[in-house]
This record gives C-alpha cells, structure tokens and sequence, in this order.
C-alpha cells in the first residue's frame, strides 16, 4: 500500500496568501470606515429630528413660543441645566429648558464628536438658532433678555434652521448664530459682536457635511460651508461654519 505524503504551505505560499488577505483588508477599510461614519452621520440625522419634535412640543405647551436660548448666562440653558455638588465639587446635568426636566441626554450628543469630557461634565454636539429663534439672557440691546420667537414669526419653516451640528476652535458651543451683525439691529435679531457669531458655526464634520432640522421639522446634511463674518470678520474654525452667507438661513419675520 502506497504512502500518501502530506506537504504543508512552503515560505512563499504563505508570504502570497498573507499578501492577498492584506490586499483585501486594505481596500475594504475604507468601505468599512464609510459605512461606520454614513451610520454616525444617520443617528445625528434623528437625534436632530427628535430635537426639531421636542422644540414643537414645547412651543404647543407655552402659547406658540419657541423655548428660551438661556438664562442668566448660560444656565439653565435650552439644552441643559446643571448644579455644582457641594460635596464631590462635581456638575449634576439634567434636561434642560427645551425638555422641560424629562429626557435621555444622550439626544445632545453627536456620534461624531470625539472630545473628551472632564470629570463629571458631558459633551454635546448641537447648538440651536438663538439669533434669531431662541434669544436669551443677552441678544437684545444693553444685554437685555430677549423673548424667544413664536412659530408664526418663521415665514419660510423649510429654510430657517432650528437646531444643527455646532463646533467651532474652542469645541462645542450650544448657541447657533447668523453671519451678519446687521445695522441697525432689527427687533427679531441678536446684537451680538462678531467674535461670538464665530463662535456659534457649525461643524461640517459628516465626511463634509453638516447636519440641520429647521422649522417644519425635516431634517438634512448641507455641504455649502460659508466662513465669514460681517461686518467685521472673525477667525473662523477649520471645518466650520455658517449655513448661508447673509442671515436667510436662519432669519424670522420682524415683529
């Protein structure tokens, strides 16, 4: 009876097998690293919608109006409203104005943001329309409170941008502001100086696009990007910026 000899793979073999499966990790990276980030970009696309829900929910509860940017100087905020532990010296967050206290905060955050929070403090991916739609504590003149629009102040809901990827140099900032610091200042806009409308962009960070909802509730990804302020321009962030070049994109009627 013959003897069946078995041979194993030689050196070059193995070097031609390890080659191909390196070959094909390397092109299927890139479709994998696509397809992780088409899914980020698709979970901000429902937090965003949720959060447009949540701002009707509201203004149906509080006669037509939109909830307030802030309070004070910046807490409790729309987002957000935290209190310093005595004991741990740590920051408690619960929901804030829009939410009226009930809410999973996970809603604020963006898949795609990657900043490390500090001990006991949570990092958020949005900010909302606070120039012409929520105001606040101080957008009117001297830095006076500012009453929040009403849903029949936006002519055009399908344009006029309601909440949206934020980011700018120093990280996340919850409050969304238009390019132009106009003259004089109409009763429907902030006056804010032109560094804080840099500091109130959006982040383009889904491969290129940024993620809005506006007014009428739908949500989508813009890629137009539009980086300066008037009439003084400010530095600008890399990756970020404005949703259109004047204030249309974020505009409501005067009062």
């Amino acid at each position: 009876m013959a003897r069946r000899i078995g041979y194993g793979f030689t050196l070059i073999e193995l070097m031609v097998v390890i080659a191909i499966i390196t070959l094909l990790i390397a092109l299927l990276m890139p479709a994998l690293a696509m397809a992780i980030a088409e899914a980020d970009a698709t979970v901000c696309i429902s937090n965003l919608h949720q959060l447009g829900l949540e701002a009707q929910e509201y203004a149906t509860d509080y006669q037509d109006f939109y909830p307030p940017g802030y309070y004070n100087y910046g807490n409790p905020s729309w987002a957000l409203d935290h209190v310093r532990n005595a004991q741990t010296n740590q920051w408690l967050y619960t929901p804030g104005i829009l939410f009226m206290g009930q809410t999973n905060l996970q809603i604020l955050v963006c898949p795609m943001v990657h900043q490390t929070p500090a001990t006991g403090q949570i990092v958020l991916g949005y900010n909302y329309n606070t120039s012409y739609i929520g105001h606040g504590a101080r957008e009117g003149p001297g830095e006076t409170m500012m009453a929040p629009a009403r849903r029949t102040d936006v002519a055009n809901p399908c344009t006029c941008a309601l909440f949206g990827d934020g980011g700018w140099t120093g990280g996340i900032d919850y409050w969304m502001r238009a390019p132009v610091l106009l003259n004089p200042v109409p009763g429907n806009a902030d006056s804010v100086s032109d560094a804080e409308r840099a500091s109130g962009t959006q982040a383009f960070r889904h491969q290129g696009y940024t993620n809005v909802v506006y007014c009428d509730g739908h949500a989508a990804s813009q890629k137009h990007c539009y980086r300066r302020t008037e009439p003084i321009p400010a530095i600008v962030g890399p990756g970020t910026g404005f949703l259109s070049a004047d204030n249309s994109a974020y505009e409501t009627n005067q009062p």
